[in-house]
C-alpha cells in the first residue's frame, strides 16, 4: 500500500473530479480480511469529488473465495455548519429514479408506514429512491430464515411489512420520504432544476448537543482568560483573525472577520477565508443584529447593465426568485453573501449549471443538459442587460439588502415591501418556540 505524502494531502490533489477519460484516476487496491469466510479479499478505494457532496471515499470489497461483495461511500469533506432535512413527496415512478447521496449519519423515515432507518445503522451510499427501498427490504429479509425457526409470529409480521415496502415501488398511493442528516452531507436530486421542485422540501436545522457528540464535534468550552479588546467598538475598528481549516483541502488557513456598517441599512459581519495551499477563497455574511419584526421583499426591475453593479447583501434566510424564468432558489442555497447583483447571478449559474453533478456521466440526459444550458444562456443575457426581468429577494428575517442608487430618494425601479411572517416561516426561523420574556418560569 502506497503512502500518501502530507504535501499531496495539503495540496488538495488527492481527491480528483470524476472523469471517465482520466486514466490516472485509478482505485487503490488493498488486500484485506473477508468478514464472511475469513479469507483474504480485495478492497478498492477511490478518492474523488462530487459537487454538493465535497470529497468522498468510495470503497468496494470482493472476495474470490466466497464471492461476498460490499460497497459503501464515506464523506471525506468537512461537517457542514447546519444539518439538512429533505422531505420528498413520492407521487410517481419517475420520483423513484431520483438520485440520492445518503451519508451514514442520515436517518431515513417513511411516516406513512411508521418506518425509520436510524443513523449509523447503514453505510453511506450513492443510490436512488428505489435503491434505498431495495436496500431496506434486503436488510429486513436478511435474518428471516432464522426468525421463522425461533419466532414464527414475528417473522410473519416482518413479511407483511416487507410486502408493504415492496408495494411502495408501485407508487399506487403517494408516500413521503424524509432524509435527515445532522452532518449536512446528504443530498436528494431535483430533476426539474433550475425550476423549483414542488415535491421536494429542503430545510436546514441547528444540531443538538447529542448530535454534535455523535459526529465527534467537541462542544465549545468557556474561555476563562480575559481577552483584551473584545468590546464592540474595538471590533468595529479592526479585522479579527482566527485559525481554521480550508473547506477544500483541509490545510490550516485563517479566517478574517470584520464588522461593517452598510449605509441606509444595518451592521453585518463579513467573514473571508483564504487558503495559501490550494488558493481556495470563500466569503460569508452574517447579520449583526436581531431578526426583524417583519419580513422584507425587495423587487428590482433590471433596465440597464449598470444595475449589475448594485451592492447586494443576501442573508442565509433569503429566497431568490426570477419570475420571468420561473426560477426560485431556496434559502441557504448559496449561503450569506455580500456581493454585487452580477456576482449573485454568476453564483446562481455556477450552482445550477457549472457545478451540477447530474450533468455528467450516467446521470445526465440530453433534455436536462439542454434545458440547463439554455438557463445559463439566459443568466448571461440578464448580466449583459439584454433581457427584461425582475429580481425578487424575499427574506422572512428581514436581513437582506439591495443598494438604492438614488438614495436617499426612492428608487423608481425598486420596491421594498414589509410583511408579516406566516407561522411556517416563523417555524423555519425557530421563532415559534423562542421565549424572550419570563424565560426562567
Amino acid at each position: 500500500m502506497s503512502v500518501i505524502s502530507e504535501e499531496k494531502v495539503r495540496g488538495g490533489n488527492v481527491f480528483k473530479d470524476i472523469d471517465a477519460d482520466d486514466e490516472d484516476t485509478q482505485p487503490t487496491e488493498i488486500e484485506s480480511l473477508c468478514m464472511n469466510c475469513y479469507q483474504n479479499g480485495t478492497t478498492r478505494l477511490l478518492l474523488t469529488k462530487i459537487p454538493f457532496f465535497k470529497e468522498i471515499i468510495i470503497s468496494s470489497f470482493s472476495c474470490t473465495h466466497c464471492d461476498w461483495a460490499n460497497t459503501e461511500i464515506q464523506s471525506a469533506g468537512r461537517i457542514q455548519d447546519h444539518g439538512v432535512r429533505y422531505t420528498l413527496k413520492v407521487k410517481s415512478k419517475q420520483d423513484l429514479d431520483r438520485e440520492v447521496v445518503k451519508a451514514d449519519s442520515a436517518t431515513t423515515r417513511i411516516p406513512e408506514l411508521d418506518f425509520e432507518i436510524p443513523a449509523y445503522t447503514q453505510k453511506g451510499s450513492l443510490s436512488t429512491i428505489e435503491g434505498l427501498l431495495d436496500r431496506a427490504v434486503a436488510g429486513l429479509e436478511q435474518d428471516q430464515a432464522a426468525r421463522r425457526e425461533t419466532d414464527l409470529e414475528v417473522a410473519e409480521k416482518i413479511d407483511e411489512f416487507i410486502e408493504k415496502l415492496k408495494r411502495l415501488k408501485e407508487v399506487e398511493d403517494e408516500f413521503t420520504l424524509v432524509i435527515e442528516d445532522p452532518s449536512g452531507n446528504s443530498f436528494v436530486e431535483n430533476p426539474v432544476a433550475p425550476q423549483k421542485d414542488e415535491a421536494l422540501t429542503v430545510a436546514q436545522f441547528k444540531r443538538t448537543e447529542e448530535e454534535d457528540a455523535q459526529l465527534g464535534i467537541k462542544p465549545g468550552e468557556d474561555l476563562e482568560e480575559e481577552q483584551p479588546g473584545n468590546d464592540l467598538e474595538s471590533m468595529r475598528n479592526e479585522v479579527l483573525v482566527f485559525n481554521t481549516n480550508c473547506p477544500e483541502c483541509n490545510a490550516p488557513a485563517s479566517t478574517n472577520m470584520k464588522l461593517v456598517q452598510i449605509p441606509h441599512f444595518k451592521e453585518v459581519i463579513i467573514m473571508a477565508t483564504n487558503c495559501d495551499e490550494c488558493g481556495h477563497r470563500t466569503n460569508e455574511v452574517k447579520s449583526g443584529g436581531a431578526t426583524e419584526d417583519l419580513g422584507t421583499m425587495i423587487t428590482l426591475h433590471i433596465t440597464d447593465p449598470s444595475d449589475m453593479t448594485r451592492d447586494l447583501l443576501k442573508s442565509e434566510t433569503c429566497h431568490i426568485r426570477i419570475p420571468e424564468l420561473e426560477f426560485e432558489l431556496g434559502m441557504a442555497a448559496v449561503g450569506g453573501k455580500f456581493t454585487t447583483l452580477e456576482g449573485l447571478l454568476k453564483d446562481i449559474k455556477d450552482l445550477i449549471v457549472s457545478k451540477n453533478p447530474f450533468l455528467c456521466g450516467d446521470s445526465s440526459s440530453a433534455d436536462r443538459v439542454e434545458k440547463l444550458k439554455l438557463f445559463g444562456e439566459k443568466i448571461d443575457k440578464i448580466v449583459a442587460g439584454e433581457m427584461d426581468v425582475h429580481i425578487v429577494l424575499d427574506d422572512p428575517a428581514g436581513n437582506s439588502y439591495l443598494q438604492n442608487v438614488y438614495a436617499p430618494d426612492p428608487d423608481p425601479e425598486m420596491t421594498t415591501v414589509k410583511y408579516t411572517r406566516t407561522f411556517d416561516q416563523n417555524e423555519e426561523l425557530g421563532l415559534n418556540d423562542m421565549k424572550t420574556e419570563n424565560y426562567q418560569e
